[in-house]
């Protein structure tokens, strides 16, 4: 799944991983304590439309096909050409070898009663961190066409106090709207009494 989310409601227990399972935080993440009261975890994925199991059918019929055709010109003589049957599975594994070092990557967008925490995870990039205080940040849903100037399109946008930080823009539209609506949901429920604990930015 693109999207693994948890929430707490009213009387649930704090969670310390993002699949509401008892555990320890991820090393580094203070706010994965037992003692602050999480309101949303989502870890945000890239989409795969081809899991392991079929990529390894494919590439098995793949080399299969080509195996069959490669002795078909050997048989006829012309076998000097064999060795260009396997450009072509050489091409695939290293196309699916970049796909999946690409899917390591992910964002982690954490409310709790603390700070809202963006974790961006990029596979061949430094691990960045962004945080908000949850009392005035606002989520902007922007799924236009075209991108405009700040690159914003296609992506959900978590902005407070002049800064801003886009999220989800490797989601399908569909999936983004529903992030959008699960953390704007976290965040109504975050400013009921007796929370937000302060309102100061």
């Amino acid at each position: 799944m693109p999207i693994d989310i948890s929430d707490s409601r009213p009387g649930d227990q704090p969670q310390g991983r993002p699949d509401g399972q008892a555990g320890d935080a991820p090393q580094g993440d203070p706010a994965g304590s037992g003692s602050v009261r999480v309101f949303f975890d989502a870890i945000l994925h890239p989409h795969r439309s081809l899991g392991r199991n079929g990529y390894r059918v494919l590439m098995t019929v793949v080399i299969l096909l080509n195996l069959v055709a490669a002795g078909i010109f050997v048989a006829n003589g012309a076998w000097p050409v064999v060795p260009f049957f396997g450009l072509d599975v050489l091409a695939l594994w290293l196309a699916f070898r970049i796909n999946y070092r690409s899917a390591r990557q992910y964002e982690r967008v954490r409310l709790t009663e603390k700070a809202l925490t963006v974790q961006r995870v990029h596979w061949k990039k430094p691990e960045r961190r962004w945080s908000f205080q949850p009392y005035w940040l606002r989520i902007t849903h922007n799924e236009r066409a075209d991108h405009d100037r700040r690159g914003t399109a296609g992506q959900v946008t978590l902005s407070s106090h002049g800064r801003s930080v886009g999220v989800g823009s490797f989601l399908s539209p569909d999936e983004r709207s529903t992030f959008a609506r699960a953390l704007d949901d976290a965040l109504r429920r975050w400013r009921r009494p007796p929370c937000p604990p302060t309102k100061a930015g």
